[in-house]
């Protein structure tokens, strides 16, 4: 029996609604070597605005991390919206995974693709990895860094030492690219503190069918490359304004990473913890973390002091 409905497919065609109600475009570029990037753009791009390149995490593609935040900014910033590698409508042939190809290539759209030389940047768990890499790589290119819930200081051998939920490297990419519905139900009670219940093994199916499906092995090696000898004492450093966003309850990547975080980048970066919140902050936490992101990217002036409470009380040697 054919389906007749699918709820992802409705909701993904009203997220396309949105961001085109929002004022920007869907277009894709061709960056050569094989290279598709998909990227949502201001409609009409106004030179006095400054620009504003929202990189998604682990998930659907761009459009469902991002829809709820689209009002806080296109008034003032343009928006940029793009589709990382391997998510959404951009692809790559070449063999390239780590996240320094991913920002090269979202750098070479932003440059090559639309003229656009200088943004601000907020990177979501996965794309704020990415967002980092852009940071070092091309540090004229950014104003200020937005970090939410990415663990972009972990070490290799945190999985060893057991800062993680999970005991490796294979348990981390099941419960990340979830290919059932008890495989989704498992990240979403990672993801969220309050994870929702009672959702219909139909829905979630639905939701892998359209959504989980495609590149999966391609992003099993984008999780492997995060990994892969990673050591705090060559992680670089960078000059720009940071703000460091976290949930308190994060179980993906503990907020002792974003407490790390602070104290590499030191004067420059401020740590702000949302309570009660999970990995999900974004979605759990929406208002606070829309307002936090006003706070920071709105204001010209830039204090490192703003720490919660709950900073204190986590210290790096709690590793559970």
């Amino acid at each position: 029996m054919a389906k007749l409905f699918s709820f992802t497919t409705l909701r993904d065609r009203w997220f396309r609604y949105f961001f085109s109600f929002s004022g920007l475009r869907s277009v894709s570029r061709d960056l050569g070597d094989g290279t598709i990037m998909h990227c949502w753009i201001p409609r009409t791009y106004k030179p006095w605005k400054p620009n504003l390149l929202l990189l998604h995490g682990f998930g659907a593609n761009a459009m469902w991390q991002y829809a709820d935040l689209l009002c806080h900014f296109t008034p003032k910033f343009n928006v940029f919206v793009p589709d990382l590698l391997f998510f959404g409508g951009s692809f790559t042939n070449r063999p390239e995974r780590s996240e320094s190809f991913q920002a090269r290539c979202v750098m070479k759209l932003l440059d090559g693709g639309f003229g656009v030389r200088r943004v601000s940047l907020v990177g979501i768990s996965y794309g704020g990895f990415v967002g980092y890499s852009m940071c070092v790589q091309f540090p004229k290119a950014v104003e200020r860094l937005v970090v939410c819930c990415a663990g972009v200081c972990l070490e290799e051998k945190d999985l060893r030492d057991g800062l993680f939920r999970v005991s490796d490297v294979e348990e981390a990419e099941r419960i990340l690219l979830a290919q059932t519905p008890e495989e989704l139900r498992e990240l979403m009670k990672f993801s969220f503190v309050k994870p929702l219940k009672g959702i219909p093994d139909y829905f979630l199916s639905d939701f892998i069918n359209v959504m989980c499906s495609e590149f999966v092995k391609e992003k099993r090696e984008l999780i492997q490359s995060i990994l892969k000898d990673r050591q705090l004492s060559g992680f670089p450093k960078i000059d720009q304004p940071t703000l460091i966003l976290w949930g308190d309850k994060d179980q993906i990547f503990p907020l002792i990473l974003g407490q790390r975080l602070q104290r590499h980048l030191g004067e420059n970066a401020r740590l702000v913890v949302i309570a009660n919140a999970g990995h999900a902050v974004n979605f759990e936490k929406a208002k606070e973390f829309a307002k936090h992101l006003k706070d920071f990217l709105y204001n010209e002036s830039f204090s490192p002091l703003s720490n919660s409470s709950s900073f204190d009380s986590c210290r790096e040697d709690v590793v559970r």
